[in-house]
Parts: C-alpha cells; sequence; structure tokens
C-alpha cells in the first residue's frame, strides 16, 4: 500500500469499514446473484452463437446478433421492444431521440422530479438558445417537485386532472441534486396513481445509473418507456458507446423512426463491429453495478467518519450507484477529484482543472481514468463548480479497484 500513497490511518479506518459493512455487502451479493440469473436467462433465451459477433456495415440490413442483442434487452427488462445501438452516443442523446420520437407540436410533457438534469435543459429549451429543443418545436413543458424525496401525489393528481399530458418523465437518479435517488417502489406508485386518472399519458423514465440495482426495474412496476446509456451501468465498461432504449412497441417504433428514418425505424444501422462489447457489457453488468454499489458505500462510510456529509449515508437503502460529498468549497471539491484521478488506472498523473462541457451551464470538473473515455462506470466522479460544491462519485469495475481509488483519494484529500 505504501507505494499507492495510502496513509496508514486510512488503511485503518477502511479495514474498519469493512468490518461494519460485511452484511450489507452480502445483500448487494444476493441482488447481484439474482440479476446475473436474470441476463444469463435472458442470453440463453436467443440461443446466443459466436457468429452472432459478426461485424456489420453499410446499411446493417438483416443484422441477426443485433436483433438477438435487442430481445435480450426486452428479456431483461420484460418489455415488448427495444433500440440497442452504438449509434446513441450518449444518455442525453437516448433521452432527446425518446423525446422527439414520442412528441409532436402542442404536446404537453412533465417532469414530476423536479428540474431536470443540467444537459438536458438545452434539449428542453429551458436554457441555451437553440432552435432544435423541444419547446422551439412547440412541446410545453412543466415540472412538479419532489416532496420529501418522494413523489407529490396531491400536486400530480391535480395537474393530471386539469391538463391533458402526452408525456410524464421521471429521473430515477439524483442529477446534480440533492434530493435522493428513486426505487423502483416509489416509481410503482406513482405510475399506478398516473394510470388511474389518466391512462393514454406516456410514463417514460431515465434510468441512468439505476439499471440492476434493484432486482426490479421501472418497467417491471409500470413505466412505459425506459431510456439509459451505455457508457454507465449496463455497458461494465465493455461498451464503447451506445445507449438504449425499452418498453411498448408502439413507442419504441415511434423512437426507432427519428433514430434513423420514417418507415425505417429499427431495420438500419450497421453494428461496426460493436456487438462484441455490447453483449459483453450486458453479460457483466450485474457484477459490475455489485463493485460499484460496494465501492460507493465504502467511500460514505470513510468519508462521514471523516466529517464529511455525504448521500446516501452507508446505512441507507440504495437506488442507483451515485454517491455524493459535500465539499463546501470550490477548492475542496478540485482537490477531492484530483485525489480520484490518483486512483484510477488511466492518466492517474494528470492534474484535473475545471473547465466548460457541452450542454453544462457551470464550470465543470471530473476525475474519470477510464479504458472507455468518458465512461462513468469505471471509478469516476464529477461535479459542478457551484455552491454547495458537491461531488458525484460512481462506479468500479470490480470492488478491489475501487477500494484502492477511494483510499487513495482520502489519504491525498486528508494529507
Amino acid at each position: 500500500m505504501h507505494s499507492l500513497q495510502i496513509s496508514s490511518s486510512i488503511l485503518d479506518l477502511a479495514n474498519e469499514a469493512e468490518k461494519v459493512l460485511a452484511p450489507t455487502f452480502a445483500k448487494i451479493d444476493k441482488i447481484c446473484l439474482q440479476n446475473s440469473a436474470k441476463v444469463l436467462a435472458s442470453l440463453h433465451s436467443v440461443n446466443l452463437s459466436a457468429t452472432d459477433f459478426s461485424e456489420t456495415t453499410g446499411y446493417g440490413y438483416f443484422d441477426n446478433g443485433r436483433d438477438k442483442l435487442e430481445k435480450v434487452y426486452c428479456q431483461i427488462f420484460h418489455t415488448e421492444d427495444a433500440l440497442v445501438r452504438p449509434q446513441i452516443m450518449s444518455g442525453t442523446h437516448a433521452l432527446a431521440i425518446t423525446f422527439f420520437g414520442l412528441l409532436k407540436h402542442g404536446d404537453t410533457f412533465l417532469s414530476i422530479t423536479g428540474e431536470p438534469y443540467d444537459s438536458l435543459k438545452g434539449v428542453i429549451g429551458i436554457t441555451g438558445d437553440s432552435h432544435n429543443s423541444l419547446r422551439a418545436h412547440g412541446i410545453h413543458f412543466d415540472q412538479i417537485d419532489l416532496k420529501n424525496d418522494d413523489f407529490d401525489a396531491d400536486a400530480i393528481t391535480k395537474y393530471l386532472k386539469s391538463h391533458e399530458v402526452r408525456l410524464v418523465e421521471i429521473q430515477r437518479s439524483r442529477g446534480y441534486s440533492d434530493r435522493l435517488s428513486l426505487s423502483v417502489e416509489k416509481i410503482g406508485k406513482v405510475t399506478k396513481l398516473i394510470k388511474e386518472i389518466s391512462p393514454d399519458t406516456i410514463i417514460m423514465v431515465d434510468n441512468c445509473y439505476g439499471d440492476l440495482v434493484e432486482t426490479q426495474e421501472p418497467t417491471d412496476v409500470g413505466a412505459d418507456v425506459l431510456v439509459g446509456s451505455l457508457l454507465k451501468n449496463l455497458g461494465a465498461g465493455q461498451a464503447k458507446t451506445g445507449g438504449y432504449i425499452v418498453g411498448k412497441k408502439e413507442y419504441i417504433t415511434d423512437v426507432a423512426e427519428r433514430f434513423s428514418a420514417p418507415c425505417v425505424g429499427k431495420d438500419i444501422g450497421a453494428n461496426l463491429n460493436q456487438l462484441l462489447p455490447l453483449f459483453k457489457g450486458i453479460y457483466s453488468a450485474p457484477s459490475v453495478v455489485c463493485a460499484s454499489l460496494k465501492t460507493a458505500i465504502f467511500a460514505s462510510y470513510m468519508l462521514e467518519k471523516l466529517g464529511y456529509t455525504v448521500s446516501p449515508r452507508y446505512t441507507d437503502p440504495r437506488a442507483d450507484i451515485v454517491q455524493t460529498v459535500r465539499l463546501g468549497s470550490a477548492e475542496k471539491l478540485i482537490e477531492f477529484c484530483r485525489g480520484i484521478q490518483r486512483g484510477v488506472a488511466i492518466e492517474s498523473f494528470v492534474t484535473l482543472m475545471p473547465s466548460e462541457m457541452p450542454g453544462y451551464p457551470h464550470e465543470e470538473i471530473m476525475a474519470s481514468g477510464s479504458f472507455v473515455s468518458g465512461s462513468t462506470i469505471e471509478l469516476s466522479c464529477d461535479g459542478p463548480i457551484r455552491p454547495p460544491f458537491t461531488a458525484f462519485m460512481q462506479g468500479s469495475l470490480t470492488y478491489e479497484y475501487g477500494k484502492l481509488g477511494i483510499m487513495i483519494a482520502l489519504s491525498h484529500l486528508t494529507k
């Protein structure tokens, strides 16, 4: 440990943490086994073969491997259809094509988890001056804030009874806010409420960072459409790019026609030799999510014992893999992210500096020493340079590397 510059006091605290957290880790292992069984059964169901990894180019017609991958996602999420493609470049891209595929001029789109994630504000038209935003296309946006980290059932009921709402969006993860992430149980209760009042309203869940954290997914409890990035949980550090949208067939058809072209939809799109990493990603995802959760809980214990305000606490239930720590100043936020960068595998020697990032209104600092550039399922940490100067940490391909990364970061922060 000395060669990694881990202090003896941090090492002692780590040993204490693992003793306390052993029962919690055992519960996470059980969830991992259940989700691994679900993934393995889905791969068996499509009779996956080595020939299914073959590259297609050009238009990508008659790509059996691509079709099987999408059937695997349907099996895992218990949905009618899926769009899983390397051409989807990020979670924001996946969400944008979903919104534009499902919403038309004059429609109302309602967020019931408050203010959208920073990079979505420009897509919606809340920030920026793009003439291609949802608002610029005549789509009305409104929001209802959460109440005590849960859905405001009264406000939702009142709004749905007085407005015609085409789509309700639920952001499962906290984004860059202080609120807790949302469990599948809470999402299930609100989907039931929405469907009782407005059965034709589409319920869409942004599942980024929440995939395979629990044994159920939002589509198991009433969500019509689920959206996520393959640079996070389900890519498992294997996928080089990509995103997914799963849900009811009629909605996936509309999204696929926005993704490619009307009357073409899912029939086009060469895999460009990306099927093998996409299959390996979903195969490895339960284990990587398990490692990420353990890393987050380990970090939460360590940071709390060092006097920092963390969320969730190490005793709290988890709905995603994100761990936050409030640093209190720009200087400490920068130093914490620099410490995480020292604990990763790639570019650990780099001294991080805040900078502007496309789609974000504030300067950002991001630690990410990933084998896949920008991937946040490997140990990473980022945050906007704005009060209360909170770091948002997530990921780790193995618990062992996550543990080492946290110990290096904390040794750096406390020296």
